[in-house]
């Protein structure tokens, strides 16, 4: 019988110290690296909340990241709105206060600090954030709006601001300064004043015309073009008698002439002398109305009408966008998509057609021309319910006459018209025209920029398409749809701000109009009428300024990138909550708790301390010894 020996890594009793030396190995990495494992397989069960956990905390520092960024831009917004706003009160306070004391240059000093202004302005909305224009829309990379001096003394192929207002200024007062009326004296007795063209954009027209005058008959303002008489009928009129003649002005103000019959001499301001010689002569007094009257239309003419010319200009040159624009959403085809050409205007889901649709009877009116729907066989001015969008468009295409034919593109109806003016689109089903994103009726387009007809401007009796010669002021995106949507950002799981501005907006575009009006205008420093000029148009000006109930502020533009602001904050106030929570479970599911370790490692030295000394007894057993 042989006896083996005993081998000490094979025992039981060194297996239990290996494994104890393992355990404190672990523990002791626990303790310097505060984790429970260098590897998710020894984090434990709960490691799968950890893993999530910090997906999570990664989809908050990007938040966090595109928040700041948002901030930074929305900062540099606000501040140039603020900016805005300065130089509005700058120049309403001007215009309002301005002396009417010229410079050799025709303006008054508040006239010189609004073109200053004006040129602050056209920097204030090209600011940027990186290489990201703020005020362009979705075009970030083009600059907002053109270069002051461009805009404002034009390019070598383009005219600016300043002769467009120059132009209609001509075209206004007409070759003889009398606003392009005519006067004349048919009878010796009578006195008549007419529109020189029926229809013509330019000059005063003739709104009311009333009389006191004893005697004497007033006829019109009637006719085509518009005129009115006064025929004192071989009588004298009283003392104090008046004739009256309401005008109005191209930038849709009113203004009245007062002429009164008087005794007395000298003749007062703003009235005709009633004749006195013996034996009295009607006639002579009719032939001081009507010189008492061509005095008052030509100072009319030479200071409101001027002024009222330059503040149309101004709305000719700025207020401009392209042709009228729908935006659908998308049709009732399953699954949705957007629409294009070929949808029909009429269809049950889920086919390709718009919903509400059109229906047989329906109409649909353009420029006057009315488009009729039939269930079949559509001739002439008709349409079948179901025609496609393009068949409808090439209708409107043929009434309008455009050279430009209208288009559906990206699930978004244009439709170009020569004639922005005039375009007129209304329906008998609203619901269906709005499913093509025409959600307001009458459909019209805003103005392309508006040019004098012909030449000479005196006696041009039409506006004009001036898109080919005229300088664009604004340069960004002018798509359809809000302009905070040009921007946005997701910042949540489930929220997403809008930031976009865009220099088109009605706010800015008012502000910006008006300071050019203001800044560009000059006249003779010694002229009959330049003080009266200035006065006119420094009342519109201060009125362009001033707020009105309805319309967008640039407080309200600032108002809402607040609320997107704000937003942002409340976002950025949940994720940090977030981030803690997040952070805890992570903790719990992988740290190491240090006094717990501790505790473990000296339970594991005692223990292992103790094995060791088992086994050194062990070791030094003999047969002598254990006999």
């Amino acid at each position: 019988m042989s006896i083996s020996s005993i081998n000490y890594s094979s025992s039981v009793l060194g297996s239990q110290i290996r494994n104890i030396n393992q355990q404190l190995t672990d523990l002791s990495t626990q303790l310097s690296t505060g984790k429970l494992s260098q590897n998710y397989s020894g984090m434990g069960t709960n490691e799968g909340f950890a893993i999530a956990g910090r997906a999570q905390l990664s989809n908050i520092a990007a938040y966090t990241d595109t928040i700041t960024n948002v901030n930074v831009s929305i900062n540099l917004a606000n501040t140039a709105l603020q900016s805005l706003t300065k130089i509005r009160n700058t120049v309403q306070t001007g215009s309002a206060n301005t002396a009417q004391d010229l410079n050799v240059n025709g303006q008054t000093v508040a006239q010189n600090t609004a073109a200053a202004q004006f040129g602050s302005m056209v920097g204030v909305l090209n600011t940027q954030t990186g290489n990201r224009y703020l005020f362009s829309g979705t075009a970030v990379n083009t600059q907002s709006v053109a270069d002051a001096g461009d805009i404002i003394n034009g390019t070598t192929t383009q005219a600016g601001f300043k002769a467009v207002m120059a132009e209609r200024q001509a075209a206004d007062l007409g070759a003889t300064g009398m606003g392009r009326l005519v006067q004349t004296q048919p009878t010796p007795s009578s006195v008549q004043v007419s529109e020189d063209v029926a229809g013509s954009p330019f000059g005063l027209k003739i709104k009311a015309v009333s009389s006191t005058l004893t005697g004497a008959t007033v006829t019109g303002p009637s006719g085509s073009p518009v005129s009115f008489s006064v025929d004192l009928n071989g009588t004298n009129p009283s003392n104090g008698d008046k004739l009256s003649v309401q005008f109005t002005l191209p930038d849709g103000t009113t203004e009245q002439i007062d002429l009164t019959a008087s005794t007395a001499t000298p003749t007062p301001l703003g009235s005709f002398a009633i004749d006195a010689s013996v034996p009295v002569n009607p006639n002579n007094t009719a032939a001081n109305l009507n010189t008492a009257l061509n005095t008052a239309i030509k100072k009319l003419s030479n200071t409101s009408l001027v002024a009222a010319s330059a503040v149309t200009a101004g709305d000719n040159f700025f207020n401009t966008a392209s042709s009228a624009i729908g935006t659908p959403k998308s049709n009732q085809a399953a699954p949705p998509a957007p629409i294009s050409g070929a949808t029909a205007l009429f269809g049950t889901s889920p086919s390709d057609s718009i919903s509400p649709g059109f229906v047989a009877g329906d109409t649909i009116t353009v420029n006057g021309t009315t488009l009729t729907f039939v269930s079949s066989g559509a001739t002439g001015n008709q349409l079948n319910v179901g025609d496609s969008i393009q068949t409808l468009m090439s209708k409107i295409d043929q009434i309008t006459g455009t050279s430009k034919p209208s288009t559906i593109h990206g699930g978004s109806i244009t439709i170009n018209t020569d004639d922005a003016a005039t375009l007129n689109i209304t329906s008998s089903n609203t619901g269906a025209l709005g499913s093509l994103g025409f959600s307001t009726t009458p459909v019209t387009a805003t103005q392309p920029p508006l040019r004098v007809g012909s030449s000479p401007a005196s006696s041009a009796t039409t506006l004009v398409n001036g898109s080919a010669t005229t300088v664009k002021w604004y340069l960004g995106n002018d798509g359809p749809g809000s302009p905070r949507s040009t921007a946005m950002a997701r910042v949540d799981d489930s929220v997403t701000v809008q930031y976009g501005a865009q220099a088109d907006e009605d706010a800015i575009r008012r502000q910006l109009q008006a300071i050019a009006v203001f800044g560009t205008f000059s006249t003779s420093p010694t002229g009959q009428y330049s003080g009266g000029q200035v006065s006119a148009l420094s009342l519109r000006v201060t009125q362009a300024l001033t707020q009105q109930p309805g319309q967008q502020r640039i407080e309200d533009i600032q108002t809402d990138i607040a609320m997107a602001q704000n937003t942002m904050k409340d976002a950025s106030t949940r994720q940090t909550q977030a981030k803690a929570q997040l952070q805890t479970i992570i903790d719990q599911a992988e740290s190491a708790p240090p006094d717990q370790v501790a505790s473990e490692i000296l339970a594991l030295q005692n223990a292992l301390q103790a094995s060791y000394q088992v086994t050194s007894k062990l070791a030094q057993l003999s047969l002598v010894k254990f006999l």
